[in-house]
């Protein structure tokens, strides 16, 4: 009987190990399109929205009337520059480490891959290696983070530098998405539909 209890305890430990906590969601609010993309574009009243780059303005919440289940969505094809968009979640820093993942649904043309971005404890940014290409339709991805390979990213260029081996994300202060280009209308551009953060609120 012992022996069955710890293994189902330990089962219950490793299970929960797999299952990172969903931090948040950001659907972004179902309202008119505007540019550029801003804080009153965000439907969770938890997060904080940043737009960087010389594009920065150029960043649109998106939506069609006429399209039908078209979604509301941040389109980078009227940006000028390379842009970048970040969340932080009530000024509290999260622990991507682990079982930490990110998901969302996106959709992309011309050549774009949409890559994650993470600013540091120490106000470093990172640009991910792993990313979303082009796709004819909407497509959710999952990236696990552990599986991630990172560059430093100059934040104000919005340009990928050196690559960094063992980067510390156990409290990582803001988490968002760019494709490190500017926009070419509708032929050439990211979409961003939702994100998912899935990790642990840091110690």
């Amino acid at each position: 009987m012992v022996t069955s209890l710890l293994i189902l305890g330990l089962l219950g430990g490793w299970l929960s190990a797999a299952e990172p906590e969903l931090l948040f969601r950001e659907d972004w609010k179902e309202s008119p399109a505007e540019i550029p993309l801003g804080q009153g574009h965000v439907a969770n009243p938890e997060l904080k929205v940043s737009i960087y780059g010389p594009g920065q303005f150029g960043t649109k919440k998106s939506h069609h009337d006429w399209i039908e289940n078209d979604p509301y969505y941040v389109w980078s094809g009227a940006c000028p520059g390379n842009w970048a968009v970040s969340l932080s979640l009530n000024d509290q820093t999260i622990d991507l480490t682990g079982p930490a993942k990110i998901r969302w649904r996106s959709k992309q043309s011309g050549f774009r891959h949409l890559r994650l971005i993470v600013r540091l404890a120490d106000d470093t940014w990172l640009v991910s290696d792993k990313s979303a290409g082009e796709t004819s339709d909407w497509t959710v991805q999952e990236f696990s983070i552990q599986a991630i390979q990172w560059r430093e990213l100059d934040i104000n260029r919005v340009s990928e530098k050196k690559r960094v081996t063992v980067p510390n994300l156990t409290q990582v202060k803001e988490i968002g998405f760019t494709d490190l280009m500017p926009g070419g209308a509708s032929d050439a551009c990211s979409r961003l539909d939702w994100i998912e953060v899935y990790g642990k609120i840091a110690e």
